[in-house]
């Protein structure tokens, strides 16, 4: 499942690039969220919890940053299970920042997702739903969450 999401932060394209670089800045921001571990240069541990209709699961995830070119790009591979494997999930994502008119930055990622599983019987349709608005509740979080701190 492939998706493709965009949004914009009032802030310049630099600041933008080092919260979103930070997980501890990041963590609060990703919903379901409720733990993150650095594991070594450019690897993380996170736990984040998701449901799918009456459907409940905590993935233990791990992401590895696979390329990074400051301040603008970032790849990155994200694989995981629910403690009982019960779905397995993987993820190649691109994050992509551009500065755009009046100090403001363009923030598009894309990932290519599969899930096996119990949460993998679910349609396209409905994934691709939970997806966005999984993405769309990080993008308004990130968001206060940047433009408060150029604020301040």
């Amino acid at each position: 499942m492939r998706i493709e999401q965009s949004f914009t932060i009032a802030a310049p394209r630099e600041r933008v690039w080092r919260a979103i670089t930070d997980p501890a800045r990041m963590a609060p921001c990703i919903p379901g969220c409720d733990a993150i571990e650095i594991t070594g240069s450019g690897r993380y541990r996170i736990r984040v919890a998701v449901a799918m209709g009456p459907v409940k699961a905590t993935f233990n995830l791990d992401v590895e940053v696979t390329e990074e070119t400051p301040p603008g790009f970032v790849a990155s591979i994200t694989r995981g299970e629910e403690g009982t494997r019960a779905s397995v999930l993987t993820a190649h994502s691109e994050l992509h920042l551009a500065a755009i008119d009046g100090g403001a930055t363009e923030v598009r990622y894309i990932s290519e997702i599969s899930i096996v599983g119990r949460l993998g019987r679910f349609g396209l349709g409905v994934m691709k739903k939970k997806a966005a608005s999984l993405g769309d509740a990080f993008a308004q979080s990130f968001r206060a969450r940047v433009e408060a701190e150029a604020a301040a």
